[in-house]
């Protein structure tokens, strides 16, 4: 069993308006498909629930400077504690 952190579907649905692709199509990174956000919020959280450095994620949540990256622009923005909030405000949801 698996000792990794997952968000489940009913999370994800509710954290879909911050994940909004441009036009319908799936958002390509210098000829790479983007890595799935529940992947990448997945692993922010066990990053910071376990108090990891970024370098020390496991390999299941995508690359470090990815999960690095997208915390960095969605803390910049402000969509990381908003999608935060909502979590802590419906744990089993």
């Amino acid at each position: 069993m698996s000792n990794l952190y997952w968000l489940t579907d009913a999370q994800m649905e509710r954290r879909r308006p911050f994940f909004v692709k441009s036009h319908g199509k799936p958002r390509v990174s210098h000829g790479k498909p983007r890595v799935d956000d529940r992947r990448v919020l997945s692993g922010i959280i066990f990053i910071n629930r376990n108090g990891l450095r970024w370098c020390d994620a496991p390999k299941e949540y995508g690359p470090a400077k990815t999960l690095y990256n997208r915390w960095k622009r969605w803390s910049d923005n402000g969509a990381f504690a908003r999608i935060m909030i909502g979590l802590a405000a419906a744990p089993n949801t």
